[in-house]
C-alpha cells in the first residue's frame, strides 16, 4: 500500500464555527448532532442546541461545470497476458501446513475486528491499547469500511452482512474535520465500497460508493478542473468558490484513477473518468520535461497545473502510487486506454537508471532498493534512503513485468522484493523501521562487503558532534551490520513489504516466499499484539526487552496487511492475480473480460 500511508493532520471545527455555516450557508440540509463523533450528546453552544451541516453532494451547484466530457474508452477489453504461476496440486503436508498458518492470519483478524467492535464501531480507528476510538479519516467508519473485503475474502459473511447494515447509516454528506484528504477518501472508502460491492453483489454499497463519488467530485469544481486535494468540505458545501493549490504532493492528485474509472464503468456516467483523464493528459505532456525526464516530482502546482518545477523524485513516500497506479489503472480499463502503458514504460525506465541502487551488505546480497533523487539542471544525485513505503515496488515492477511482457521488470521486483525482506530479517526483532540509509555498491551487478568502507560511512553520518570512534557510533545508534542510519525507527504496521512478498509468490509459485512471509507475521503478532488488537511500534532496534509500543492501529492493518498475509497462504484460485488487480488500500476490482 501505498501512499505517504499515511500523511493526515486535520483539525477539529469548532462549535462556532459550525454554527457560522449552519446560520450563513447553504444548500444543505441540517440534523442534530456532535461536534464530537464519539459523543452521542447534541451540541451545545450558550445553552442552544446546534446543528451540523449535511450537504447533498449531488445537488451542490457546480461553478466549473465541464462542457467537453471525455468519454470512457469503448471496445471488447483486450486480452492480458497471463500473470499468476500457474500451482500444481499440493502434497498432503503442505495443505495442512498452509492451512494452519492461513487460520492463525484469520485468528487475528477476527481478535482484532471483535475489539473494533465493542470498542470503536463506527469510529475511524480502534486505540489497540487504550481502547479508546479515533476519527482522523471524516469519522466515516474507516476500519468498517476498509474491512469490508477482508470480511468477505475471510469467508466472514455473517459479519460482513451485520456490516453492510451499518456502512448504510453512514453520512458523507457531514463531518466535524475542517478539511478532508481527498487521496485518503477515494482509496479507503471510494475503493473500499466499491471492492465489497463487486465481490458481493449488495445494492447499498454501490449506493454509499457513488455518495462518495459525489462528494469527491466536488472537489474538482475549480477553473482548470484540478482537484483540492486537502479540500475544505464546509466551504465547497456551501458554495464557496474553489482554486487548486499551489503545492500539492503528486500522489494525492495522481491516485484516483482506478476508483474513478471504476465508478464510472459501473455507473456508465463518465464524470469521474473525465475528472481523472485530465491529471492523466497533464501527466503524458509534461512527463519528459521535469527535472528528471520520465518522473514527476514529489510535489506539484495544482492551481497552474504545472507539474515539473520540484526537484525531489521517488518511487517512495508522497509519489508511490502514482506509479503504482499506471498498470493497474491499464488493467481496469481492460487495456482500452494506452497512455498508461506509456507513462509506466517511460516513467519505469527512468526510475531503474536513477533510483535504484545495491547496497553494500555482509552477505553480499543480490538486492536492490530504490532511493530519493535531487534533479536539477541536468545534476542527478541519488540519496540511499530506503523507506518501508517504497517496498510496494517490487510487487508493482513484477506486475507490470508481467502484464506489459517485460521479463526484466520481473527480475527488477524480486531483488526489490527481496531487499525487504533482507531489511526485515537484520533488525533483532525481525521486523523492518520506517526508513533507513545504506552505503550504494558503486554498481548494480554486485560489490563485495567492505567492513571498514561501511564504518567510515556510519561515521560520516553520525548524529554525535566529537564522536570519532564509529564503533562507539554503531552502538550508539543500534545499527545492524550494513544500514549506515536508521533515520525512522518505528513499525506502523505497514503492508507495502507483505504486499510484494505475495505478488512476487503469485508470479513465481516459489515457496520462499511463503516462508519469508510466516516469519514476517510471526515477528509483528509477536511483538506488536496488545490485549485488545495489534499496535504500532515506536522502536524496532532495540536490543533489549521488547520494542515499544503506541496507541495506533490505522485502518490498513486490517484491510491491507493481514489481508495480503491471508491470500499468501490461500489456495492460489481466491483473488487470482489473472481476475483481479488490487488498488493501493489492497481492495480487488475484476479485471473486465
Amino acid at each position: 500500500m501505498a501512499l505517504l500511508k499515511r500523511y493526515a493532520a486535520f483539525v477539529v471545527i469548532t462549535a462556532c464555527v459550525l454554527f457560522a455555516f449552519y446560520k450563513l450557508h447553504g444548500p444543505y440540509q441540517t440534523a442534530t448532532g456532535s461536534a464530537h463523533p464519539q459523543d452521542d450528546r447534541p451540541n451545545r453552544h450558550d445553552g442552544k442546541v446546534m446543528k451540523i451541516p449535511i450537504y447533498d453532494w449531488a445537488k451542490v451547484p457546480i461553478q466549473n461545470p465541464v462542457t467537453d466530457m471525455i468519454p470512457l474508452p469503448t471496445g471488447s477489453p483486450l486480452p492480458l497476458p497471463k500473470i499468476q504461476f500457474d500451482f500444481p496440486q499440493e502434497k498432503e503436508i503442505e495443505t495442512l501446513l498452509r492451512e494452519t498458518r492461513l487460520a492463525e492470519v484469520k485468528k487475528s483478524f477476527e481478535r482484532c475486528w471483535e475489539s473494533y467492535k465493542k470498542k470503536a464501531w463506527m469510529q475511524d480507528e480502534l486505540a489497540p491499547i487504550s481502547g479508546e476510538s479515533k476519527n482522523t479519516f471524516g469519522g466515516w467508519a474507516a476500519s468498517l469500511i476498509d474491512s469490508l473485503d477482508t470480511l468477505w475474502i475471510m469467508g466472514m459473511k455473517s459479519e460482513f452482512n451485520k456490516a453492510v447494515k451499518d456502512v448504510a447509516k453512514v453520512n458523507f454528506g457531514t463531518t466535524t474535520l475542517e478539511k478532508v484528504n481527498v487521496f485518503e477518501t477515494n482509496i479507503r472508502h471510494l475503493g473500499g465500497l466499491l471492492s465489497a460491492y463487486e465481490l458481493s453483489g449488495e445494492k447499498v454499497l454501490l449506493k454509499k460508493a457513488i455518495e462518495v463519488g459525489e462528494m469527491l467530485y466536488v472537489a474538482f469544481d475549480t477553473p482548470n478542473r484540478m482537484p483540492i486535494t486537502r479540500w475544505d468540505f464546509h466551504k465547497a458545501g456551501s458554495g464557496f468558490a474553489q482554486v487548486a493549490d499551489e503545492w500539492v504532493l503528486v500522489a494525492e492528485i495522481g491516485s484516483l484513477s482506478m476508483e474513478f474509472s471504476r465508478l464510472s464503468q459501473i455507473t456508465k456516467d463518465p464524470k469521474w473518468y473525465d475528472a481523472i483523464t485530465r491529471i492523466t493528459n497533464k501527466l503524458e505532456e509534461q512527463q519528459m520535461k521535469t527535472q528528471l525526464p520520465g518522473m514527476w516530482p514529489i510535489s506539484v502546482n495544482g492551481k497552474e497545473a504545472d507539474f515539473t518545477g520540484d526537484t525531489a523524485f521517488t518511487l517512495g513516500a508522497m509519489s508511490d502510487s502514482l506509479y503504482e497506479y499506471f498498470p493497474k489503472t491499464y488493467a481496469v480499463l481492460g487495456g482500452l486506454d494506452p497512455v498508461y502503458k506509456k507513462l509506466y514504460e517511460t516513467s519505469m525506465k527512468t526510475a531503474i537508471e536513477h533510483t535504484m541502487f545495491r547496497p553494500m551488505t555482509p552477505d553480499n546480497a543480490d538486492i536492490l532498493m530504490s532511493g530519493m533523487v535531487r534533479a536539477q539542471d541536468g545534476e542527478i544525485n541519488l540519496q540511499p534512503e530506503f523507506q518501508h513505503l517504497v517496498c510496494f515496488a517490487g510487487g508493482m515492477f513484477a506486475l507490470g513485468g508481467r502484464m506489459f511482457q517485460i521479463e526484466d521488470h520481473v527480475k527488477v521486483g524480486r531483488k526489490l522484493a527481496d531487499a525487504c525482506v533482507w531489511s526485515y530479517k537484520a533488525l533483532p526483532f525481525g521486523i523492518m523501521p520506517e526508513i533507513s540509509h545504506h552505503l550504494p555498491c558503486p554498481n548494480i551487478t554486485g560489490c563485495e562487503w567492505d567492513k571498514m568502507a561501511w564504518m567510515e560511512e556510519v561515521k560520516n553520518k553520525a548524529f554525535t558532534e566529537n564522536e570519532e570512534d564509529p564503533l562507539k557510533n554503531i552502538a550508539n545508534q543500534r545499527l545492524p551490520l550494513g544500514f549506515t542510519e536508521i533515520n525512522d525507527r518505528r513499525y506502523i504496521l505497514r503492508p507495502e513489504a507483505i504486499e510484494s512478498v505475495f505478488i512476487m509468490y503469485r508470479i513465481t509459485g516459489q515457496q520462499q516466499w511463503q516462508a519469508a512471509a510466516w516469519d514476517m507475521f510471526t515477528a509483528i503478532q509477536k511483538y506488536t499484539q496488545t490485549d485488545l488488537a495489534n499496535a504500532a511500534l515506536i522502536d524496532v532496534s532495540v536490543t533489549s526487552g521488547e520494542p515499544p509500543k503506541m496507541d495506533s492501529m490505522e485502518s490498513f492493518w486490517m484491510a491491507e496487511t493481514l489481508k495480503y498475509f491471508y491470500l499468501i497462504f490461500s489456495e492460489p484460485d481466491v483473488i487470482s492475480l489473472d481476475d483481479y488487480v488490487f488498488n493501493t488500500e489492497a481492495h480487488p476490482f475484476k479485471i473486465p473480460k
